[in-house]
């Protein structure tokens, strides 16, 4: 499967357990859009059934809370990156 097939499955089982607590099938659509990436989807789809928040406000917290993590997530990562070749450069003398 490739990765779209994957973030359009992901976003359909969002919408659905958004639709079981009653909230409209657009709300999933924002929040996927939001989100952005399957396995955030995924924490939020646990978050619902877990939970079963009652009012939209705990859910916008919650996806706030999703994109943050994988916001802060992707600049961990971005700065790791940046710190191996910095260390490449030093290491290697390319650095006077």
């Amino acid at each position: 499967m490739n990765s779209k097939e994957e973030w359009a499955r992901t976003r359909d089982r969002l919408v659905i357990s958004l639709q079981t607590l009653g909230y409209p099938a657009g709300l999933g659509d924002m929040i996927a859009k939001h989100i952005g990436s399957p396995k955030g989807m995924e924490r939020m789809i646990s978050y619902l059934e877990q939970v079963r928040p009652d009012r939209i406000e705990l859910i916008a917290d919650e996806m706030v809370s999703i994109r943050s993590d994988i916001d802060r997530w992707r600049e961990k990562k971005a700065s790791e990156q940046a710190n191996i070749a910095y260390n490449d450069l030093v290491n290697n003398n390319r650095i006077e």
